[in-house]
């Protein structure tokens, strides 16, 4: 005959490895977060073929168009780019220089 305490010992050995098959909900996904500034992509202008005046102020017209939304981009990307070296460094006193050196990204 086993000894009553080696069974007891044994009982709550199995019953320790069932717990852990119990269904239960799967956690929930957490959503990825990226914080990061948008990438930019090459300026285009449009291509020319003006063969008469209006033709040709057309043509300056969407020029100016596609530079201001090329600027636009730009703009975007450096006001993200500081307020994430602000975030990074903490706020930078006036007048001092970035000690982030061109090219570190």
């Amino acid at each position: 005959m086993t000894n009553p305490l080696c069974r007891l010992g044994a009982l709550c050995l199995y019953l320790l490895m069932l717990s852990g098959c119990a269904s239960v909900p799967p956690s929930p996904v957490r959503p990825i977060i990226v914080n990061g500034c948008p990438l930019l992509t090459p300026c285009q202008l449009p291509a020319s073929k003006a063969t008469q005046n209006r033709d040709l102020l057309q043509q300056i017209e969407a020029t100016e168009l596609a530079w201001a939304v090329c600027a636009a981009q730009v703009d975007m990307t450096i006001t993200c780019q500081k307020d994430n070296d602000v975030d990074v460094q903490g706020p930078i006193p006036a007048g001092a220089s970035n000690p982030v050196k061109p090219g570190a990204r």
